[in-house]
């Protein structure tokens, strides 16, 4: 089973680092970040009978960790210079991810809690506004190009 795993692992990284356009990347990866998020998410819920809310922090907390490393090498391909701007940017993204995370718990709490809605519909809705605006905030503040410096 772990080997099967490491296979299809290896499959979808060697595919993202192919694909040229960081739309398709992000979306790629997207899925695979939402696949974390939602898979522990079920497993907590369901299985576990852990409560919504601790299981949604607990998978999205796990899911903002895949993402920095995985949007960082492979969508934006960014490499930092000094180990400060590695610091400054793991900040921002980190920051960005808890205001998103934020919006997410509470959607999925008025959808589930006040709505009446199933968790995992709940959480499915909530991911569409999630997804889009964290892959705006990593393009245009935390991976933002920078200009060369000039001499």
């Amino acid at each position: 089973m772990i080997n099967k795993l490491r296979t299809v692992l290896r499959k979808v990284i060697g595919f993202v680092q192919s694909t040229r356009g960081e739309s398709i990347r992000y979306l790629i990866i997207g899925g695979c970040t939402t696949l974390v998020n939602f898979a522990l998410f079920a497993v907590m819920t369901k299985i576990l009978r852990v409560e919504v809310t601790l299981s949604n922090i607990t998978s999205i907390s796990v899911s903002i960790l895949f993402a920095y490393i995985t949007n960082k090498r492979f969508v934006f391909r960014n490499r930092c210079s000094k180990s400060i701007n590695l610091v400054f940017e793991f900040i921002k993204f980190v920051g960005s991810r808890l205001i998103t995370m934020a919006v997410e718990v509470g959607g999925v709490l008025l959808f589930v809690s006040i709505l009446g809605q199933d968790s995992l519909v709940g959480k499915i809705e909530t991911q569409i506004l999630v997804i889009t605006g964290n892959y705006l905030i990593s393009k245009f503040i935390v991976f933002k190009k920078q200009p060369d410096a000039q001499i």
